[in-house]
């Protein structure tokens, strides 16, 4: 653990400014910084009978309300999804003025007979269309906070591409309506939360 001796006088003053400077090379509480929510959709897959673009089941859809209630208190100023019908449903629970951007979708990938997952889309292709994405957004929406409502693992790629990790370092799932934020100005950008579901408990 790390012990800091007790500080008076100027010494504390000293302190707070190192914090604050801290926070603001990670981009919290700065002017003009361009706050992204990336939200994994609401579950779709209890009782699931259609599979191509199935819609919410009903547990998805009581989470997609409390994720709604949550975001609703944040006053997003837009909305963005998937074009996929989970993540379009969860994103119109917040409001019906949802965007939608088709560089939004899921990793290509396939599932195998066994359960298993392949992926067909290399991580820097998936890594480069997230990140055209946030940049388009943070150009559009700069100093304001926007929801985007999208899949795991391409939440995951960009998370990994902002924290300028190799691909499949980040162990991590996001869990249904998850929210995980990153921050930007300019060309900086910065994760802040990872897969917050305080809103399911």
């Amino acid at each position: 653990m790390l012990a800091v001796a007790p500080l008076r006088g100027s010494g504390s003053e000293h302190l707070t400014r190192a914090m604050r400077s801290l926070e603001a090379a990670f981009l919290i509480g700065v002017e003009g910084v361009t706050e992204l929510w990336l939200v994994r959709h609401a579950d779709c897959y209890r009782d699931m009978v259609e599979i191509d673009d199935p819609p919410l089941s009903a547990f998805g859809r009581e989470q997609a309300r409390r994720l709604a209630e949550r975001v609703r208190r944040a006053n997003p100023a837009a909305v963005y999804s998937s074009p996929y019908r989970r993540a379009m449903e969860t994103a119109r629970a917040i409001t019906v003025d949802v965007q939608i951007d088709e560089r939004l979708v899921e990793v290509s990938l396939e599932i195998d007979e066994d359960g298993s997952l392949d992926f067909k889309e290399m991580p820097d292709v998936a890594a480069a269309r997230m990140r055209a994405v946030v940049d388009d957004v943070v150009a559009k929406h700069t100093g304001e906070r926007v929801v985007v409502v999208g899949h795991g693992a391409a939440i995951i790629a960009c998370l990994t591409d902002v924290m300028q990790l190799e691909p499949g370092r980040l162990r991590m799932l996001p869990y249904y309506t998850s929210i995980s934020t990153v921050r930007a100005l300019g060309d900086r950008r910065m994760v802040g939360a990872l897969g917050d579901t305080a809103h399911l408990e």
